[in-house]
This record gives C-alpha cells, sequence and structure tokens, in this order.
C-alpha cells in the first residue's frame, strides 16, 4: 500500500500541511500519485469555513471510497476536528485526524492499514490550552519559486461568524530558531519567495507574555543569506506595527503588499461580528500605511449579507470600501455556521439580497483592480516569473501582487527580473523585461 493520493480544500495553511504530509510520506517511500487516479490511500484535508466547504469535503471524501472501496481513507482537518462523530458515520471512512498530529500521520495510516478497519480509527485530539506548535518541515513543490511557511497555528479572536477558533484552537507559534532552519533549508533548494502564512498571523508570539511578534519572525527569516523575497500572509490592520512597515520601507524583499480583512463598513455590522477595530481605525491605519510605503497593494476580504445587515449598512460598506481604495477584495457571501453565535442572530439575509450584493461589491473590486493596474503603467517593478502562457508570453507577480505578462520563454521561470510596465488589461499588466 504505497501509493497515495491527496486532495486539499481550503485556505493556504491547509495547502502548506498537505504539503507537508506529502513530504513526511515520499520520506517513508510512499508514492504520490494523482486524486483522480486509483490509490492505495487517500487523504482529503478538510475545509469548514463555509457551508461550501464542508460540503465539498464531504463529496471528497465520497468520491475517495467510491474511486478504490479497498483502499484506506483518511479525513484530516478542520471537519474531523469540528465533527469528528459526522465524519466517522460517513461510510468507508478509515481514520480521523484532527489539526494536530499530522507529524504521525505516516505511523497511524501504517496502523490502520494493519487492522481489520471494522470501525473507524479516532485520532482527533482536543485542542487545549498547552498545544504546542506543529513543526512539520515545509514540502517543496516542483517549480521551486514560492514556498509557503507556516509559523503560526490557532485563534483567539471567536468573531461571531467563525467556526476557526474551535477547528485550529489556541494560539500556537513556531520558533524562531525553526523559521530560521526551514527559510534556510527552501533557500537552498531554489525557492525564489517566502510567504508566512497563519490562522491569525499577526498573532504570531502573543502567547509567550508578547516577548515575541509578527516583527520578530520576519526578521528571523530575512536574516538568512540569498533569501530574494518575503511576503506575508492575511493580518488583521491593528497587528500591523510600525516598526514592521519601517521594516518594509528599509528592506526591498519584503514584499509591498498587505491582506487586510475589512469583512464590512459600516461600524455597526463590526460590532455584531465581533472585529478588534471600527472602520475609523481602518482608515487610520490605511492612511498611515500608505504614507509610509506609497506603492503598497492592500487587499482585502469582505462579507455580503451578515445576520442584520440593513440595505443602509450595505450601502455604508460599499461607500468605505470604495474610499479604501483596495487593489483586490475577496468577496463572500455569508455562511451559517454551526455553534458560531451569528448562526442564531435574527434577520438572516436571504440568499438572493446576499448575491446581489456579492454582484455590487464586485463591480467595485473590478473598478478598484483596474485602476490600480493603470496607477502602475509607465513604472519599473521586479517580477518573479512563474510559468509559460499563450503566444510566447510569460507571466510572474510583482512585489506588490500585480500579475505581469511579457514575452519570453520557459528559461525565465524562477527568476526575478526588472520590467518595465506598458499597459493595463483586465486584471493583470503588459510589460517588457529591461
Amino acid at each position: 500500500m504505497k501509493r497515495i493520493a491527496f486532495y486539499t480544500l481550503g485556505c493556504k495553511v491547509n495547502q502548506a500541511d498537505t504539503a507537508s504530509m506529502e513530504t513526511l510520506f515520499r520520506s517513508h517511500g510512499y508514492t504520490i500519485v494523482d486524486f483522480n487516479g486509483e490509490a492505495d490511500i487517500y487523504v482529503i484535508n478538510t475545509c469548514v469555513v463555509t457551508n461550501t466547504g464542508q460540503r465539498k469535503s464531504r463529496q471528497m471524501i465520497n468520491r475517495a471510497v467510491r474511486r478504490n472501496p479497498t483502499a484506506l481513507v483518511v479525513v484530516t482537518g478542520c471537519y474531523p476536528q469540528t465533527a469528528a462523530e459526522e465524519v466517522k458515520a460517513i461510510a468507508g471512512v478509515d481514520l480521523i485526524i484532527g489539526n494536530q498530529d499530522r507529524a504521525e500521520i505516516v505511523g497511524l495510516v501504517e496502523a490502520a492499514a494493519e487492522t481489520q478497519r471494522v470501525d473507524t480509527i479516532d485520532s482527533v485530539r482536543k485542542l487545549s490550552a498547552n498545544t504546542e506548535f506543529e513543526e512539520l518541515s515545509v514540502g517543496e513543490a516542483s517549480d521551486k519559486t514560492r514556498a509557503f511557511l507556516k509559523i503560526q497555528e490557532g485563534c483567539n479572536q471567536f468573531c461571531t461568524y467563525c467556526i476557526i477558533p474551535f477547528a485550529r484552537g489556541p494560539l500556537r507559534s513556531r520558533s524562531l530558531t525553526s523559521i530560521k532552519e526551514e527559510t534556510a533549508k527552501l533557500v537552498a533548494a531554489g525557492y525564489k519567495e517566502i510567504v508566512l502564512i497563519g490562522i491569525h498571523l499577526g498573532c504570531y508570539g502573543k502567547e509567550h507574555d508578547g516577548r515575541l511578534t509578527l516583527f520578530d519572525a520576519v526578521e528571523a527569516a530575512l536574516s538568512v543569506e540569498g533569501l530574494q523575497r518575503l511576503r506575508l500572509g492575511s493580518l488583521e490592520s491593528v497587528e500591523v506595527e510600525p516598526r514592521l512597515l519601517e521594516l518594509m520601507e528599509q528592506d526591498k524583499r519584503l514584499c509591498r503588499q498587505l491582506h487586510l480583512p475589512l469583512q464590512a463598513g459600516c461600524d455597526t455590522t463590526l460590532a455584531r461580528m465581533h472585529r478588534p477595530y471600527d472602520t475609523r481605525r481602518f482608515a487610520e491605519l490605511l492612511g498611515d500605511i500608505r504614507k509610509r510605503i506609497p506603492d503598497i497593494a492592500i487587499t482585502t476580504d469582505i462579507i455580503a449579507g451578515f445576520p442584520g445587515e440593513t440595505e443602509d449598512e450595505f450601502m455604508s460598506t460599499l461607500a468605505f470600501a470604495e474610499n479604501c481604495g483596495f487593489s483586490k477584495m475577496h468577496i463572500f457571501p455569508y455562511s451559517k455556521r454551526k455553534g458560531t453565535p451569528a448562526e442564531k442572530m435574527p434577520n438572516q439575509i436571504p440568499e438572493t439580497v446576499k448575491q446581489k450584493r456579492c454582484a455590487q461589491l464586485a463591480e467595485l473590486d473590478h473598478k478598484q483592480q483596474q485602476s490600480f493596474l493603470e496607477q502602475c503603467v509607465g513604472s519599473e517593478a521586479e517580477v518573479l516569473f512563474e510559468q509559460t502562457a499563450a503566444d510566447g508570453y510569460i507571466e510572474g507577480l510583482t512585489s506588490n501582487y500585480l500579475r505581469v505578462y511579457v514575452q519570453g520563454g520557459a528559461e525565465l521561470c524562477g527568476t526575478l527580473r526588472k520590467v518595465r510596465l506598458l499597459k493595463a488589461e483586465t486584471g493583470f499588466l503588459v510589460g517588457e523585461l529591461l
């Protein structure tokens, strides 16, 4: 039983966890095969952030069971962590693992394979306050362009719509020594850009009485010789330290892009969501960031149709988002999650209204994206090229996360090159190599 297939749903953290598990199995002699083919073992790394994520998790579990009824089916991630009994009840599931103990997954799988598999083996562990950060090595990708280094786990914000604190547990952080070691390994392996990610990235180190912050983690990574680019994953606006911005000003390797989830641009909605800021504070922070780093790209998340959101409240969100001038908005209709306070809030919004509001936000998003792209025309930027495109072009990303196409071949993949940005198309820029 040496052929193993993985399927990952959800966030970049889940993708990083899967890559680490794949590396563990390879080191034990297993062959990674495509999930759509036949395997001896199927691992589904699940998501429950939305109803869609949970439904698709179930679909992929059932698909694996149907594809090879004799295969070992393993379910890990947020779904078994939050609903172990529900997942165990799915016919054909042999082993469930939550959001801890992935370092032991090879042994757990081999132990399950040796049994008669009459009952599902439950290896979901309660995520207690003293849980340590699980320092899995970063899995390697074939293109060696960008690697995701998970440095933080867990969340204690408890936004009223969010299941993640229950799925991921309390705050835990990777040690600075481990951050340096993993960064050095990735640089030595040829990666040009490393992205620091976490469930609540801005809370890095907070479980240690504030002795460490995200700034320390960024400094640790940047201390590695040969690192060409470092990017930050999503973090709260109120967690952007002034000295982190100073570092971004001083060190061009730290990418000029921040993902700062807004979720709503109306103070009454933000209060119902239990978000840690109001619109005045968010706007002040954006102003300070842009004053220091004028060319920065700020992307965001927005939820449409949160319970109780009136038409006036939504219009406030729309107007505030427009004033913020985001370079990209990720838009989500509110999804009711069992066990969260928002699930039982009055005045739940009909799906048709949510979709209408999402469409209005999407229209604004398109306008703002194009405006940001057009502002960049005529400037020069360093582009990390990733893959070839059609008609003799190659594509890549700038430091501020803009997609750029230039004429060139596969020999440019994985290289950082200076580019003059010539024109803005829908969703991307066209440039020429300098």
